[in-house]
């Protein structure tokens, strides 16, 4: 059975202080309750190591939002993915359309990012989708395969079959449009279709693949009833434990 994930993404959001706090707050209401799903908070790189110290890792897991193409070296600003490994964090946020529009972050970059991740025993959630004018163009199936093919299907089976997939229509990103339940769940079958061209229906089936595009308290559970829908990567709605709950408590 692939895992159920509701996964925060907090962006650049909250210091330090903040940050520790809300997790603490998340932290305390899951305390009482059997939920689901996995819970995953992504954080910025400064609260990792206090967040993955002040939470029940067994209930919330933490993830990094990004970390360098390279493993060490002069390479000022960056942070590596085994640093990141080294602050309690179990998952790294890949290939974000956020970095990948304002950072340039090319297939290839992604690549070098995902071996580094994963030969860290870090768990990638890697992101895929299309902007507003692919989907108009219809060519959003063409550049979601591709997104997957150029990062992803050079990994042997064992490999991929730790990756995390979030798919977010870059168009229903922070704009209050969401793609319909029809549209999330159209292009979720396709993903797993494409990945049992390429890894067979065993490894298909057992990937997670997460919405992401303005999932939020009021269309969770619509979205996280589809078959090929597996859980949410949310980004506003996971910055007060009063929003992110609901989401969680829609499995």
């Amino acid at each position: 059975m692939r895992k159920k994930i509701v996964a925060g993404n907090w962006k650049m959001n909250k210091n330090l202080q903040e940050g520790l706090a809300l997790a603490k707050e998340l932290d305390a209401a899951l305390g009482g309750k059997s939920v689901n799903c996995d819970v995953v908070l992504g954080t910025p790189f400064i609260h990792l190591a206090g967040v993955a110290s002040a939470v029940d890792t067994t209930k919330v897991g933490v993830a990094a939002q990004n970390c360098a193409d390279k493993a060490s070296g002069a390479y000022t600003g960056e942070v590596s993915a085994e640093m990141v490994a080294s602050t309690g964090a179990k998952y790294v946020i890949l290939g974000h359309s956020e970095r990948r529009a304002y950072y340039h972050e090319t297939p290839e970059i992604l690549k070098e990012k995902v071996l580094l991740a994963l030969a860290n025993n870090l768990t990638p959630i890697f992101c895929i989708g299309e902007v507003l004018a692919e989907r108009e163009a219809e060519k959003h199936f063409d550049v979601v395969k591709s997104q997957i093919e150029a990062s992803l299907f050079d990994l042997s089976k064992e490999d991929f079959s730790k990756i995390v997939l979030a798919y977010e229509p870059v168009w229903a990103i922070g704009t209050g449009k969401t793609a319909t339940s029809a549209q999330a769940q159209e292009m979720h079958a396709f993903i797993r279709k494409t990945l049992v061209e390429k890894y067979g229906e065993e490894v298909a089936d057992n990937t997670s693949i997460l919405y992401g595009g303005s999932c939020n308290a009021s269309n969770a559970k619509e979205l996280f009833s589809n078959p090929d829908v597996d859980g949410g990567l949310i980004g506003g709605a996971s910055l007060g434990v009063d929003k992110f709950m609901p989401i969680i408590e829609a499995f």
